[in-house]
This record gives structure tokens, sequence and C-alpha cells, in this order.
């Protein structure tokens, strides 16, 4: 299990919360095959060496939460993209709120990659949830499961 702990009052997570002082949440279960990594412009992230996959968590208040549909913010995640082919999209609920499940294939740098996305909006902010693997990678329950466990607390 990842286990992080910032000085100086920067963000924790626990394996489980996740705080920065700002946004406050918790995820469900982190596999034992998941390690912490370091990624630009995510609050959490994971490389998942058995799937191959990598795992990463964004959240952001009072940018575009409010007046941005759900449908438009899921598609600027994927402006970087090249040969994009979306395989589904369906509204679910997360933490008891309305998000928005993608699975595509497309290209990253020209090389073909799996991406399964989850946007929620909830009091002003919003959470961004991506697994990228190659297209025959393993198993996405993992990744299912940590975003189903996600909610916002304090």
């Amino acid at each position: 299990m990842a286990l992080w702990a910032t000085a100086c009052g920067g963000p924790r997570y626990s394996g489980s919360v996740y705080d920065d002082g700002a946004l406050h949440f918790r995820t469900g279960p982190v596999p034992p095959t998941w390690r912490a990594i370091e990624a630009d412009g995510t609050l959490l992230a994971f490389h998942d060496d058995q799937a191959p996959a990598t795992v990463a968590v964004n959240g952001r208040c009072g940018v575009d939460g409010d007046d941005v549909p759900l449908p438009s913010l899921t598609q600027h995640l994927f402006l970087q993209f090249t040969d994009r082919r979306q395989t589904s999209q369906e509204e679910v609920s997360l933490d008891g709120r309305a998000a928005l499940r993608t699975e595509l294939v497309g290209k990253l740098d020209g090389v073909p990659k799996h991406f399964l996305v989850y946007v929620l909006k909830k009091d002003g902010c919003v959470y961004d949830f991506w697994r990228i693997a190659d297209p025959n990678a393993g198993d996405a329950a993992p990744f299912e499961s940590f975003v189903k466990g996600f909610a916002t607390e304090g």
C-alpha cells in the first residue's frame, strides 16, 4: 500500500485518505501491485506493475466546476491524444453525484493506449480519475474499486 506524508503541512495520503489543506477525500483500496509515482498535474499517481497501467487522480476547485458540463470536461482531457475512438460512455453515481465514465483508445506520442476515465463535479470542485494502459493490459477492476471508494470529507 502506498503511504505518503509530507512535512511542513503539504499534501498527505495515508493509503485511503488524501488531505492537502484544500481538498480532503478518501479513495477505495490501493492494491499492493500499485506503487506511488510522481506525475505532473496530479494529486495522486500510481503505476500498476502487474497490468501494466498508470493511475492518476486530479482535483481542482473554483475553476470550471459550476458551468461546464461533464462531457465537455471529459473531452478536454483527451485533446492531446491522437486517433481517439470512444468505446463507451455512461453516467454513473459517484459519492452521491452524477459522474461520467468514459473508455476510449487513442495514441499518446504515437503509442496506442486504453483510457478509462471518471469525471466528477462536487461542491465547486472537479475530480478526474485516470487509468492509462496498453490496449491489452490486465483487469481494470482494481481501478474501478479505487474510484468507487471515493468520497469527499470535511
